[in-house]
């Protein structure tokens, strides 16, 4: 197995080059880090982490920490987002682990544990609460981290996000500009800071239109076809108040609505308008709902690529200024939703 002095000899360069270029160094130039990992592979080099955190403080090594759920399993998010992240990480020389915990487990006590460790670099913190504990506690361990979305109030570390608060506003919009005014929102869990945003935005919506926010409308629940059938068919039971309109949190919600609306007998978009938030999963395209679902598009796959770049420039010592973004979707309408007649 090659070493990095094996590779300084065979590209006549210096290690402390080579290293730099394995480690996607600012300072190296694209065509020097091409040949670097060009090499790295025709000679199998592998890195020794013992080796690499002893002379750089670092193993190269980060981490996301999921609690195990009943749902997780099947959650195309959530596999899509391990899966790229890894590879993100890789095309920058680091490895991405995944570690589950008990779904009844202290997250907090999860991290000191991988902490004391000291085998991990950093983390990637996703699904942040409104405020949530992990962000704290790290934050005052001064851990590096970055997070997929943000807490509520001051943000003073690295994220990508996406505009949840204008989702909620921008669908809630479209169907009041529609003439909808009794609209349900099934939206994501409760607490969950895209939750929150979202229905901020919703509210929003429905003030500037003169129209009372309903609670017996709005519903949270993680993001299942189980949750949008089951509150669907809640909405059905409301004294003959049924909504002329649902927004769904996302695409899987709004499996749900359509199949709840079959099995009610009630016609989409004749009798019910649906929009939905749409975060772009394989095999589950909106476009091909029957009616084509309108909705609010931003792909997952858009946030992979920055969530790695951030924590990595992160551990070099870039400034945190540089590393937050809050990214913009595109409202794209179809046929689920018309005029209320």
């Amino acid at each position: 197995m090659a070493t990095l002095k094996d590779l300084s000899r065979h590209l006549g360069i210096s290690v402390t080059q080579v290293s730099r270029a394995l480690n996607d160094h600012d300072d190296v130039s694209d065509d020097t880090k091409k040949r670097v990992r060009k090499a790295a592979k025709q000679l199998n080099y592998v890195p020794n982490m013992s080796a690499r955190k002893l002379v750089s403080g670092r193993s190269g090594v980060v981490a996301l920490v999921q609690k195990n759920n009943p749902d997780l399993i099947e959650d195309h998010n959530f596999i899509e987002t391990v899966t790229n992240l890894s590879i993100e990480f890789s095309k920058r020389g680091k490895q991405f682990v995944l570690h589950i915990a008990p779904e009844d487990a202290d997250e907090i006590s999860v991290y000191k544990r991988l902490i004391g460790g000291g085998a991990l670099d950093g983390f990637v913190v996703h699904e942040p609460a409104n405020n949530d504990p992990r962000v704290e506690f790290l934050t005052q361990s001064e851990v590096p981290f970055v997070l997929h979305g943000r807490t509520l109030g001051d943000v003073t570390y690295p994220y990508f996000d996406i505009d949840n608060f204008q989702v909620g506003y921008q669908l809630t919009k479209h169907l009041l500009d529609l003439g909808h005014r009794r609209i349900a929102f099934i939206n994501g869990p409760e607490g969950l800071t895209y939750s929150t945003f979202r229905t901020q935005g919703y509210a929003q919506a429905l003030q500037e239109f003169g129209v009372p926010f309903d609670p017996d409308l709005m519903f949270y629940g993680r993001m299942t076809e189980e949750l949008g059938l089951v509150k669907t068919i809640e909405c059905n039971s409301l004294s003959g108040n049924f909504p002329s309109a649902i927004v769904a949190g996302h695409v899987r919600i709004a499996k749900g609505i359509y199949q709840a609306a079959d099995a009610l007998g009630i016609n989409i978009p004749r009798d019910l308008s649906v929009v939905s938030h749409d975060d772009v999963v394989p095999k589950l395209r909106a476009s091909a709902f029957y009616p084509a679902l309108t909705v609010t598009r931003s792909p997952l796959r858009n946030s992979w690529e920055p969530l790695a770049r951030y924590l990595s420039d992160f551990l070099e010592g870039g400034a945190i200024d540089d590393l937050q973004c809050v990214s913009s979707f595109d409202l794209v309408q179809r046929h689920s939703a018309i005029p209320r007649g």
